[in-house]
């Protein structure tokens, strides 16, 4: 994986924890890696049978060395986009069962930011999961009231949960 600035893979441990909780939930499921980075959430999905995986990456280099992942390890199910998750957001209109949502740490904001574009574009599937990682110096609220949490740990400096998107009626 190409240094980047803010790229930061989540950790081995966190990770395992994480697809532990999801086991289920991963097999079909269409799957948006919101601040791919080195792609570690998204390509984890892809291989526990997502049905297909988003994963958008700013970063010219990190996202290009995604797409040679990719290409390397034939996974066709996975599309890489290069542009801004928030832009990319704004312009999208899939339906997502599984989001993960762990942007740089210096740019907290863009957490609050993907979770209020995915519901104000009605990008969440009923009962969609969505992944959310801070550390521990940060809060992290959920901003609305369809939105609860099902799973929360932390590990060393590392929050991290899974929040539940009901539509109600």
């Amino acid at each position: 994986m190409p240094a980047g600035e803010g790229l930061r893979p989540t950790p081995d441990r966190i990770r395992e924890t994480l697809f532990n909780w999801l086991a289920l939930d991963v097999p079909g499921a269409q799957v948006l890696d919101c601040f791919a980075g080195a792609g570690g959430l998204g390509l984890e999905a892809a291989s526990r049978e997502a049905r297909q995986v988003t994963l958008v990456e700013k970063d010219r280099a990190a996202s290009m060395n995604l797409q040679r992942q990719c290409e390397r390890i034939g996974a066709h199910h996975v599309r890489v986009i290069h542009d801004d998750a928030l832009h990319f957001l704004a312009q999208d209109n899939t339906l997502y069962d599984l989001v993960f949502i762990d942007p740089p740490y210096a740019q907290a904001q863009l957490r609050e930011q993907a979770l209020a574009c995915l519901i104000d574009k009605n990008l969440l599937k009923n009962k969609a999961l969505i992944y959310l990682e801070w550390p521990k110096q940060q809060q992290m609220r959920l901003i609305h009231d369809e939105l609860t949490w099902v799973k929360q740990k932390s590990a060393a400096s590392v929050c991290y949960g899974v929040a539940q998107w009901r539509v109600t009626g």
